[in-house]
């Protein structure tokens, strides 16, 4: 595929995302009905579509249009990369058709980026902006700066199998270039090829699985010891279950109220040389745990350089019915935990009303808790959004 058809592919699938397909969803969609784009095809419109929505609002500003749009997006990415749409809206092939004279009176009359609204500029919804900015202070800039651009491909080192100077020599022999990243130590940076670590010999081993360095640092941070009774009540894929368990050997047991998110979890359990349990919700009544991972459903707002699509669909009666499941789940794990036990609360959120201000009303409902270990991880710090907090009994 041409470039020119390439960003005709993208307008087409971001078209798509805007009217309420998951970007994830309409990518695929995509491959399959055009076996005809290779992978490196497929790569580049990727990575178009997710630049566009990451700038969602900065591109659409740029294109002079009120609306996003599929064509304004790319008009928008096009000025901000200081090319010319011409070379590209050719209408040749599978090019994206001619500008219209609108588009080209919309673009003459666009504002430069530097004119452009804070939040605009930011691309940070408005009624999102003022409760980012209460907990970030001053780092609300660099990190809403950090959410609009590519999040990098982060490791961790499973340490059943591999240091991490092994595994990054492993993944070497793969031609995947890597290094150690400073803000934990299990966890590795990908600078080259990260398209091939699905299929390399570190990822198939067990070497290596692919988590984010917030929550590496969280999961090496929690009261683990061996022999302990640990429950990861919201496991989903499972993550940090197998993190916890490559640090330390205790009993993990894996629970999700959507079963389904974990149907790939024993494979990875296998694969990492590690021990766990599922047990469904049934399987948990009348047990304990010493401590209980509650990595809650949320807004995903410190996810947004990986799920820029969810920052755009976050509405605020959608966080209202995730602030009421957080309550629920964290009412559910008091009875979950042995009288000396814990509770880690993590979330993927930097919103105080899931993090801070949810973990004080458990505390209101439940007299003789209190919070401690609390850390809030940004892309300052070199990872995601992340929150993290430990609940224990006085």
């Amino acid at each position: 595929m041409t470039p020119a058809a390439r960003l005709g592919a993208a307008i087409d699938i971001l078209d798509q995302v805007l009217d309420g397909a998951a970007a994830e969803q309409a990518l695929t969609s995509w491959a399959r009905a055009s076996r005809f784009a290779g992978s490196g095809d497929r790569a580049a419109i990727r990575d178009h579509v997710y630049d566009a929505l990451r700038c969602l609002r900065s591109f659409t500003a740029l294109a002079g249009a009120d609306t996003p749009t599929g064509r304004a997006l790319i008009l928008g990415l096009l000025r901000a990369a200081g090319r010319d749409p011409d070379e590209f809206f050719t209408g040749e092939g599978h090019a994206p058709l001619p500008l219209s004279q609108a588009e080209r009176d919309a673009l003459a009359a666009a504002p430069e980026m530097d004119a452009l609204p804070a939040a605009v500029a930011l691309d940070c919804p408005d009624w999102l902006a003022a409760p980012l900015e209460n907990v970030l202070g001053e780092n609300f800039v660099p990190v809403l700066q950090a959410f609009r651009n590519r999040a990098p491909a982060i490791l961790r080192a499973n340490a059943v199998r591999a240091s991490v100077p092994v595994a990054i020599g492993v993944l070497k022999s793969d031609g995947i270039e890597a290094r150690p990243h400073p803000l934990t130590r299990t966890a590795i940076e990908v600078t080259e090829n990260t398209r091939r670590i699905r299929n390399s010999k570190a990822y198939r081993d067990g070497l290596v699985e692919l988590q984010d360095a917030s929550p590496q640092a969280a999961v090496a941070a929690l009261p683990l010891r061996p022999g302990m009774r640990v429950l990861d009540f919201c496991a989903g894929g499972g993550g940090k279950t197998l993190a916890m368990a490559a640090l330390c050997q205790a009993e993990y047991a894996a629970h999700d109220i959507a079963p389904q998110r974990m149907r790939d979890l024993s494979e990875r359990v296998r694969r990492a040389g590690v021990s766990v349990t599922i047990r469904d919700e049934k399987a948990l009544l009348g047990m304990c745990f010493d401590l209980v991972l509650l990595d809650v459903p949320c807004s995903g707002t410190g996810t947004w350089r990986r799920a820029p699509d969810a920052k755009w669909a976050l509405t605020p009666e959608r966080l209202s019915d995730l602030l009421r499941i957080q309550a629920r789940i964290l009412d559910r794990a008091v009875d979950l935990v042995a009288p000396d036990g814990s509770i880690a609360y993590m979330t993927c959120s930097l919103l105080a009303s899931e993090n801070r201000e949810q973990t004080d009303a458990f505390i209101g409902r439940h007299p003789g808790w209190k919070r401690s270990d609390e850390r809030v991880f940004t892309p300052v710090e070199g990872g995601d959004g992340f929150y993290s907090t430990l609940l224990t009994r006085e």
